[in-house]
């Protein structure tokens, strides 16, 4: 999608999970993003309580994260303060969705380039994105191989 209007993610809200699938496997990878992007959390359970969910995750939960300015390492922003937590490293690999391209946010301490850490729970969660319109990414977060939630991230579109 290149259409600007599509880097609000609010209509993303009331895209069903297999909607929201489909999206994510006709999409390229895109580029590693950088900054900070505005998550929110797409249920996939119809338009009025999915928005609802996401503003309820947003206030008290999940801000989104923070890519730094190389794109290959970032943190969630959580609480209401947006406090950076659990590091990951972002780099390109086979999604498990579908077997295509896409960049993984990787926690594991076996991640490429993942400094020694201890083993914590966070560390069996992979991320995989993929751009879906400018400044704008579905995510989707596995435990294990297991698929647990899906997400938009919106970064902010420099100004011509």
């Amino acid at each position: 999608m290149s259409d600007d209007s599509r880097a609000d993610p609010g209509w993303l809200t009331a895209m069903s999970r297999p909607e929201l699938d489909r999206l994510f496997r006709a999409s390229p990878p895109g580029d590693i993003p950088h900054g900070t992007g505005v998550g929110t959390v797409l249920p996939g359970l119809g338009a009025r309580v999915s928005r609802v969910l996401a503003r309820v995750v947003r206030g008290a939960l999940w801000r989104g994260k923070v890519f730094d300015s190389g794109g290959s390492e970032l943190r969630d922003l959580v609480t209401p303060w947006a406090v950076p937590v659990c590091p990951a490293r972002a780099y390109r690999d086979a999604s498990l969705l579908d077997g295509h391209e896409c960049i993984v946010l990787d926690r594991s301490p076996a991640s490429p380039g993942a400094p020694p850490r201890r083993r914590l729970p966070v560390a069996r969660v992979r991320e995989e994105i993929r751009r879906i319109g400018p400044g704008l990414y579905l995510g989707v977060v596995h435990w294990g191989r297991r698929r647990v939630v899906t997400y938009a991230l919106r970064f902010p579109m420099p100004h011509a």
